[in-house]
């Protein structure tokens, strides 16, 4: 986006900060009017760990689950976020375990507080995919739709402009359903977790069908893409933890 000598500010860094503010202060709205007392330095603490463990995250799972055999030849490539590389599933994992690791320290409600910011998380996943198309990467499958379009690095025939579905779906249509859902089910911890999780995972299966497979992967089997398989696997994990919330409350 800008370039300052040796210093870029890049579209995607810009979308994952405006993402982590909104979050931030959506959580402490959130807060306010359920009137619940939490220090703003534990909050602030907390996202510091949430985003450390995103990063850490997102760069190990994409070595793990879409280059492994190249990171596994140079091990210290997986440090060099700067190249590119990540994955959602593994930026979630890391997100979880930062989150819980301070929650765990701190004596804080982890649920509650994950129910929270997952209704906010849509608001980075659409920017992140407004990035992404502005960078002109994650691009879609050769279409014939009136709205195809050609990428850079996508060779001369148009394609899906999968990136912007995947905004509409995963940020737009997520984030709405999400706040909406957050005051009715403020008081069943778990619930709006789980429910982000299984809608993010159908949302992502569909688009997959529009989205290039990764060049290195390409089919699993020739039927499945990864982001299908594990977001298959979120739907699974998130219709679990969704009963299980439910059980407990109807125990209550």
């Amino acid at each position: 986006m800008i370039k300052f000598g040796p210093v870029q500010i890049r579209w995607y860094g810009l979308m994952y900060l405006i993402g982590f503010v909104s979050s931030f202060y959506l959580v402490k709205y959130q807060l306010k009017r359920r009137r619940i007392s939490l220090k703003s330095e534990d909050l602030e603490n907390l996202y510091l760990f949430v985003v450390i463990g995103l990063i850490v995250g997102a760069r190990l799972g994409y070595a793990l689950f879409y280059n492994l055999d190249y990171y596994l030849g140079n091990p210290l490539e997986a440090f060099a976020v700067w190249h590119g590389g990540m994955s959602f599933h593994g930026g979630m994992l890391g997100a979880i375990t930062g989150g819980f690791i301070f929650c765990r320290i701190k004596k804080i409600d982890f649920l509650m507080l994950c129910d929270m910011i997952s209704v906010t998380v849509p608001i980075g996943l659409g920017l992140g995919r407004l990035g992404n198309f502005i960078n002109a990467e994650l691009f879609g499958r050769v279409a014939d739709v009136p709205w195809a379009m050609a990428f850079p690095g996508g060779g001369p025939l148009p394609r899906h402009p999968s990136q912007l579905y995947e905004f509409f779906l995963e940020g737009v249509v997520l984030f709405s359903i999400m706040w909406i859902a957050k005051d009715r089910f403020s008081t069943r911890r778990g619930v709006l977790t789980s429910t982000f999780i299984i809608l993010y995972g159908a949302f992502r299966v569909a688009v997959e069908f529009f989205r290039e497979p990764d060049p290195q992967l390409g089919m699993l089997a020739g039927v499945i893409t990864m982001g299908q398989l594990l977001s298959s696997l979120m739907i699974l994990a998130g219709t679990a933890g969704l009963a299980i919330s439910l059980k407990a409350r109807a125990r209550v």
